[in-house]
This record gives structure tokens, C-alpha cells and sequence, in this order.
């Protein structure tokens, strides 16, 4: 490796344009959760598509669980089979063009048709929670050990910026429609097409400069090509003792993502139905919270590097527990704002460092697969934190502040697991054959 790539933190015949593109792909894919999943499209489900009904929140919370079902299953096998093929790039733009489509396609989703709603939903975040776990394991053939919470915070960071261009441009056409007198059922459609333009032309700089580095393997040419990435997938599992610390953590993502995913899901939702927001109260305020989570993406990702994998996470931990606290405790807008803010910070610090950590404590050669670890996690997370929420809300008869103060108590146990992790003899363990 030579002494600029050792300075910089990245990988040998690795060119800052390539981490670019690289982290393009963060900026062109955060526009789909922002305006999607938590600022705009969700409360438009709950209040227009499915009229406010007592089941509403539940039904949009199921909807998400079962398509991070689907991802949980598809997700190692899917990460396998890339590195076996040595197609990451390709399965990527596969994934992208399947979330660009459907997304486009929720501009079709008008009062009352909650079917439609439901299966456009969950095919658009399948394929966005599948290409978000390909994009991941980039990341260790990009930077080496050191340096993988900076550029994982520069993806972040960046992420966030693309996330309030997308969400900048709903606002703007918003404020004009309502201006006009036009009602949620006519301007949430359009904010549905901005998103999936914006996404498919800030990925392009992804397909253009970054390289697939990987080269097939041997097992790639033994029988039927998922036989072979099951096996992987297996082997993998059952060699778990040998990474002792990296099961603990994705144990340990599980329930504090559980909360993060939560939070994310139902930011609007909570907003309007706890604080009476209206929608464009609610893009402004996750504009807000989007420029604290670009800080704390970037600011944590060099913190990270100095502190500590662990210690930063469990930093962020804590903050996501005071989170709740306050929002739960907010009668007022002042203080729900101080509350969002917080989460901002702590959602883009403990994105990246979890990110992160999973590449520190994974084998080079099946880095893929472990993403794809890391995924399943993740989607198995997502399917616990909006599903208890949804509950919890369902059961009290639309009580979201309980909800919310209920799905925080992921936040305490992850807190917890993570006291038992040793990154440094997780690397060892990584780097043995």
C-alpha cells in the first residue's frame, strides 16, 4: 500500500472519486426513507389512504415488517451469491431500478385504496433494504481498518444532504399546492415522482466510478448458483463461536435499531397525531432533523476513529434514550423540536458507527455475506420497533406518546449488549483464515 493511501484511510489503487460515487449512492437512496418512510408518505397512509381508522398505524407498521421479513430472508443469500459471482455492482442496479419503479408508481395511490398502497410499499422498501445492504459492503474494499468510521461518515453525512435536497424540493412543490388549496391527495403523488427522479440520477455517479473488485469463486461454479450461497450462508452460521463479539453486536443492532427504526417509521405519524402538525409543519421539521443527522454522521465518523467503535455507540445510545424521554415528556413545540434534534444527531452517529463496526469485525473474503448479516439484523429490527409501536398505539386506542416510551426500552437493552463487545478481539478473530 503506498503512503497516500495510507494517509488517506483508503485501500490501495482506491481514488477519492470512487469514494465519491461510493457515497453517492448514500446521497441518492436517503430521499426514498426522508420522504417515503418518515416524512411525508406514511402520514399520508394513516390520514388519507386509510381514513384515520383505529388499525391505521398498525396496518402501515405491518406493511413495513413484512417486507423486512423478506429482506431478512433474502439478505444473506443474496450477499453470498455476490460474492460468489463477484456481482455486487450488478444485484445493486437490479435493486435500484425495482425501488425507483414501485416508488414512482405510489404516485398512482389515491383515498381508500389501501391495497394498492400496501403491496407498492412493500415491494419499493424491498428492494431499497436489499440494495442498501449490497451498497454496505463496498465499504472494506474502500478504506481499511482505521478509517472505516470516517468514510462510512462521509457516506452518512452526505446521505443526509441528499435526503434534505429531496425533501427540500417535496417542500417547495407542498407549499405551492397548498398555497393553491390543493389537498393532501393531489401533492403527495407528485412528491412520490420527485423522489424516484432524484434517486435515479444521483445514482448514477455510483455505476459510473465504483468498481467491483471482487473476482468469482471457485465454489460459483459448483451446482445451482443459491444452492452454493445457502451452503456459504450455513457455514457461516455455524462457525459463529469464532465471531463471538461480531453475533454479540448484531444481537445487540437488533434491539437498538429496533428503536432507531421506530423512530424513523413513525416520525410523522407521531408528529402529526401527538403534536398536531400538519404535513408541511412535518417536512420542515424533518428537514431539520436531517442537517443534525449530516453532522452527526460526519462528526462522529472522526470522533469514531479515535474513541472507539464501542465507545461512540453507546455515546449515541445514550442520547436515543434522553430522545425518548423528552418526546414523551413534550406538551410543547419547543421542546419536541429539542427532542427531534437529538434524534437527528444520535440517528446519523449511530447509523455510521454501526456500519462501521460490522466491516471492522468482518472476514475480507466473505464481506458481502456478513453485510448481509448485518442486514438481517436490521430488518429484523425493523420488523420488531414499528410493529411494537403499531401495537402499543393500537391497543391504547391511538395513545402514541405510551407507544413511544414503549418501543424506547430497545434503546436500554441494546445499551446493554453492547457493554459486552471487544472490537479488537473481533478484528483478531476476522483476520484469521
Amino acid at each position: 500500500m503506498n503512503s497516500r493511501s495510507q494517509q488517506s484511510g483508503l485501500n490501495d489503487v482506491v481514488r477519492p472519486r470512487e469514494v465519491f460515487g461510493w457515497a453517492m449512492y448514500d446521497f441518492a437512496n436517503s430521499g426514498y426513507t426522508t420522504v417515503v418512510i418518515t416524512a411525508v408518505f406514511n402520514a399520508y397512509f394513516v390520514s388519507a389512504v386509510a381514513g384515520n381508522r383505529p388499525w391505521a398505524t398498525f396496518a402501515w407498521t405491518l406493511t413495513l415488517s413484512l417486507s423486512y421479513a423478506a429482506i431478512m430472508v433474502s439478505a444473506p443469500l443474496v450477499g453470498a451469491w455476490a460474492d460468489l459471482h463477484a456481482a455486487k455492482k450488478r444485484v445493486l442496479a437490479v435493486t435500484t431500478a425495482g425501488c425507483v419503479a414501485f416508488t414512482a408508481l405510489l404516485a398512482t395511490v389515491g383515498p381508500g385504496e389501501v391495497a394498492l398502497a400496501i403491496v407498492l410499499i412493500a415491494a419499493s422498501n424491498l428492494f431499497f433494504g436489499t440494495g442498501e445492504n449490497i451498497v454496505a459492503a463496498f465499504l472494506p474494499e474502500i478504506a481499511h481498518g482505521p478509517a472505516l468510521g470516517k468514510v462510512s461518515g462521509w457516506g452518512w453525512s452526505l446521505g443526509y444532504v441528499g435526503g434534505l435536497l429531496t425533501l427540500g424540493l417535496c417542500l417547495a412543490y407542498v407549499t405551492h399546492a397548498q398555497a393553491l388549496g390543493e389537498p393532501a391527495s393531489a401533492f403527495v403523488p407528485v412528491t412520490m415522482l420527485i423522489t424516484a427522479a432524484v434517486f435515479a440520477l444521483a445514482s448514477l455517479p455510483t455505476f459510473l466510478l465504483l468498481r467491483e473488485r471482487a473476482v468469482p469463486q471457485a465454489a460459483a461454479t459448483r451446482g445451482p448458483a443459491m444452492r452454493a450461497a445457502y451452503a456459504r450462508v450455513l457455514h457461516t452460521l455455524r462457525h459463529a463461536a469464532q465471531y463471538r463479539d461480531l453475533r454479540r453486536f448484531l444481537l445487540c443492532v437488533v434491539f437498538y435499531q429496533a428503536g432507531i427504526q421506530a423512530v424513523v417509521t413513525i416520525a410523522a405519524v407521531y408528529a402529526e397525531q401527538a403534536m398536531g402538525f400538519t404535513t408541511r409543519d412535518s417536512i420542515v421539521l424533518i428537514l431539520a432533523v436531517n442537517v443534525t443527522a449530516a453532522a452527526g454522521a460526519f462528526a462522529f465518523g472522526h470522533v469514531q476513529d479515535r474513541l472507539g467503535h464501542v465507545r461512540t455507540i453507546g455515546l449515541t445510545l445514550a442520547g436515543w434514550i434522553v430522545t425518548v424521554a423528552l418526546a414523551w415528556f413534550a406538551e410543547t413545540r419547543p421542546l419536541f423540536w429539542i427532542a427531534a434534534n437529538l434524534a437527528g444527531l444520535c440517528l446519523g452517529a449511530s447509523q455510521s458507527a454501526g456500519r462501521a463496526l460490522v466491516g471492522y469485525l468482518s472476514p475480507r473474503d466473505r464481506l458481502a455475506e456478513f453485510f448481509g448479516l448485518w442486514g438481517l439484523a436490521v430488518k429484523l429490527s425493523s420488523i420488531l420497533g414499528p410493529i411494537t409501536y403499531g401495537i402499543a398505539s393500537w391497543v391504547s386506542l391511538g395513545n402514541h406518546r405510551l407507544a413511544m416510551l414503549v418501543t424506547g426500552s430497545y434503546f436500554v437493552v441494546g445499551l446493554l449488549l453492547l457493554a459486552g463487545i471487544d472490537a479488537e478481539r473481533g478484528r483478531r478473530a476476522a483476520q484469521q483464515p
